[in-house]
């Protein structure tokens, strides 16, 4: 009885932002690489006790123990925010 490949992999679904999962995504195309290899080398790393990936894990712990939230702030945001400078600007009055 063989073992399928099926039998030897597991998957992981994970839910990103539409302009990250696209920034990521062009990021590594432009490396050339894939989703798949990059997740898999960070998991690799992680389990083999990688130090800067180690200190990387040890800052995400800390934020989520300190619910530190990490956003970008997406292009319609920034083009909100210096509307309303503008439109608020006591400089220019």
């Amino acid at each position: 009885m063989s073992i399928s490949r099926f039998q030897l992999k597991k998957s992981i679904h994970i839910n990103l932002n539409k302009e990250t999962h696209a920034e990521f995504r062009m990021a590594l195309f432009q490396r050339g690489l894939s989703m798949q290899e990059v997740f898999e080398f960070l998991a690799l790393k992680i389990v083999d006790k990688d130090e800067a990936l180690d200190k990387f894990l040890d800052e995400i712990e800390y934020n989520k123990k300190n619910k530190t939230v990490i956003k970008k702030i997406n292009t319609s945001d920034a083009e909100s925010i210096f509307d309303v400078i503008s439109q608020q600007n006591p400089l220019e009055k």
